[in-house]
């Protein structure tokens, strides 16, 4: 028992969150009284919950109240069906249930819907037939043998083999003959007729059988009615109407009258009429559903031909038809829509007239094949001409000459398409004209089953809100800029911030900014509205020649309303390779009026400013150099001061060890500096004086020798 209970305390816990909860549930129309529709289960610790209904739609007394059940915070609810219960999907087959659930001071509320199917093995005996005062018919004593006195409608009893048969007693003096009924609930007059039968009343007790035993009983009561002589007749024995589709159902169609005494009216053709009804008493004609001539059963929605009949109330034998044909025609309800539904483009001053910019293609919704108009309007500048709208084409019309001042730097243009529907439709709905739209929606029932001239009607009112959707693209001052920059290596620098909002509605401050052309190897990106050059990335060449970048900068209108208008702003950016020197740039932008090009006017100046750390290596690279000239001028002092002080004239012989000695230290430095003293001037080697010849140990090579200087000269 511990884990079974463990068991349905983990469950309550997974699914009670109630209030967050929709249920759908299918039923059949065939489920009776005490269906359970639906459980479920919740806890409620703190105290005891309450599970109410409140309401349903459509109301009706088909559902109970909730059960609740538990103990310990766990707790089963149950939805079911009542003892009244009749589902019909033909009737109704959604159900809207609102439940509200109560655990202390939590109170949440949770929805329940209902959908009913069709169970072809289930067929319910409706109508007043199966009441308990029974159906009441009441047919002439005149009437002809056999003829058809009433016909027993049943939905489904066709494909269902159903049999009906009446069980109540036939046999004289109470009768003149037995009616009639076949499988189909055909009711007949009795073969003899019902000649002096007048004033007599028939109960007919019959009953229907259809399958696996299911069964139903109704009765039937036949008036007998004297004739009188009387004229009921219309004036006319045919007539056509012309309506439109939007009418709405209940909507009147025609009022028909005819000339006689207590008259009633019926439609005996089509039997039943699925589109049309009549008044009992009046004679009016009204819809029963939307005529709409676009759905699956527009084929008879178009033409309708009505039998229409016309009977006096006591002695409905006297009686006369109408034949009324009903044509519906077709309602405008879409206005057209066209692709592009905005068009956005720059064309250069140089365009030739009759270029053309845009086709625009446009369909009715309503009618494919319909014929369209279309007419531009001009909204800026004022009375241009610029422009001109062939049928669906737009194109130039006259040479766009944008040097003088508002002329066209900018043009704004809509394009007015209407079709030739009734009423024209033209009407896409303006939040900045009218924001919010109410409608009275009448519903009227014309469906009673007791009484078909007592009627009941009700009314909603829809509140339409007209979503705010930006009509304007945004605007940028300047639309045009151009910068010289030159950053250098590890920096991220701003170039330039965009300064940009919709004029006609200056409240909107969302704007997107992206770069849609121009930025060659990603060197910008855009932070918001600011512009700013990225540096190299890893690998990534910097350049060695000045580059120019011309970026489209595409600024749209930001939020949840779509379509987005943009409009595309250009930078113009002109990337020197970095050096130690930088050349500053001072970019002066004139002012304009926003639909001129802009002039801008670059000045240029040149100066000296090293980087720190260019200053730091230069100063370190100087002090360097000068130690090392004064080693190298202290090492030739030293060896001047050895020459000076050695004797001025020595022995052969000591010279000549003195030089061998020496020879092997410097004779690679003699090597390396031949060079240097055969290039000397002849007339400084002519004025040294050289007293003995030596050879080199390792070289083998002869040479001069001054004894007295040291100094040598090869041969």
């Amino acid at each position: 028992m511990v884990p079974l209970r463990l068991l349905v305390i983990l469950l309550a816990l997974a699914i009670s969150d109630l209030h967050s909860l929709t249920w759908f549930v299918n039923v059949s129309e065939s489920e009776g009284p005490g269906t359970i529709l639906q459980v479920f289960t919740f806890n409620c610790s703190s105290n005891t919950p309450t599970l109410e209904l409140l309401r349903v739609q459509p109301p009706t007394t088909f559902f109970n109240t909730p059960s609740l059940a538990g103990r310990e915070g766990i707790y089963v609810a149950k939805v079911t069906l009542s003892s009244s219960a009749r589902l019909d999907a033909l009737a109704v087959n959604h159900y809207e249930l609102q439940l509200k659930y109560t655990c202390g001071n939590l109170m949440e509320e949770a929805s329940l819907y209902l959908d009913v199917y069709r169970d072809p093995g289930h067929i319910q005996c409706a109508g007043r037939f199966v009441s308990p005062a029974g159906e009441i018919i009441q047919v002439p004593e005149t009437v002809s043998p056999g003829a058809l006195l009433y016909t027993l409608l049943f939905p489904g009893l066709e494909i269902q083999g159903a049999q009906m048969n009446i069980t109540s007693a036939q046999d004289p003096p109470y009768f003149p003959g037995p009616f009639s009924i076949d499988e189909k609930g055909l009711l007949r007059a009795p073969t003899q007729g019902l000649k002096g039968q007048a004033q007599k009343v028939f109960q007919l007790q019959i009953s229907v059988t259809f399958g696996q035993g299911q069964s139903c009983k109704g009765m039937l009561t036949v008036k007998v009615l004297p004739v009188h002589f009387s004229q009921v007749s219309f004036l006319k024995k045919t007539q056509d109407i012309i309506i439109h589709e939007n009418l709405g159902p209940g909507s009147e169609v025609i009022q028909v009258q005819a000339t006689g005494f207590d008259l009633r009216y019926e439609i005996c053709s089509p039997v039943p009429s699925p589109l049309y009804s009549i008044g009992r008493v009046d004679g009016v004609v009204r819809t029963t559903m939307p005529l709409e001539l676009a759905g699956t059963l527009s084929a008879g929605v178009v033409s309708t031909k009505l039998c229409v009949k016309a009977f006096e109330q006591l002695r409905p034998w006297a009686s006369a038809k109408l034949i009324l044909t009903v044509n519906v025609q077709p309602v405008n309800h879409w206005p057209p829509h066209c692709s592009p539904t905005l068009l956005v483009t720059e064309v250069p001053e140089v365009t030739p007239v009759g270029t053309i910019l845009s086709t625009f293609m446009c369909t009715d919704p309503d009618s494919p094949d319909t014929n369209l108009h279309y007419q531009l309007r001009l909204h800026s500048p004022f009375n241009a001409a610029s422009l001109c709208l062939h049928d669906r084409v737009l194109e130039v019309n006259t040479t766009l000459d944008c040097d003088t001042p508002g002329a066209c730097f900018q043009l704004a243009a809509s394009i007015l398409v209407h079709d030739s529907g009734q009423p024209q439709m033209t009407r896409p709905l303006d939040y900045e004209q009218q924001r919010l739209y109410m409608l009275t929606i009448l519903v009227i029932d014309h469906g009673q089953d007791w009484d078909p001239t007592n009627h009941r009607s009700g009314s909603c009112i829809i509140t339409i809100e007209v979503e705010d959707v930006n009509d304007h693209a945004p605007e940028c001052e300047p639309p045009f800029q151009e910068l010289t920059i030159s950053t250098p290596l590890g920096h991220n620098v701003e170039v330039t911030k965009m300064s940009c909002q919709i004029l006609q509605e200056p409240q909107r401050l969302a704007l997107s900014y992206s770069i849609v052309g121009g930025n060659h190897q990603s060197r910008f990106r855009l932070q918001g509205a600011v512009l700013v050059h990225n540096d190299p990335v890893f690998g990534s060449p910097w350049p060695q020649q000045p580059c120019t970048y011309e970026l489209l900068i595409r600024v749209a209108d930001a939020g949840s309303s779509i379509p987005h208008l943009s409009t595309t702003a250009t930078i113009i950016v002109h990337l020197l390779p970095w050096k130690a020197s930088t050349m500053a740039t001072s970019t002066h932008r004139a002012i304009v009026p926003s639909r001129m090009i802009p002039q801008l006017v670059t000045d240029t100046e040149v100066f000296w400013q090293p980087e720190p750390w260019f200053v730091v290596v230069l100063t370190v690279t100087s002090a360097f150099l000068l130690l090392a000239l004064g080693w190298l001028l202290s090492k030739l002092l030293w060896g001047l001061t050895q020459v000076l002080q050695a004797p001025r004239k020595p022995g052969k012989a000591l010279l000549l060890n003195s030089i061998q000695r020496k020879e092997r230290s410097i004779d690679g430095f003699m090597e390396t500096s031949r060079m240097e003293m055969s290039q000397a001037p002849n007339s400084v080697l002519s004025l040294e004086h050289f007293d003995n010849k030596a050879q080199g140990a390792r070289t083998s090579r002869d040479y001069l020798l001054n004894t007295c200087t040291g100094t040598q000269r090869w041969l």
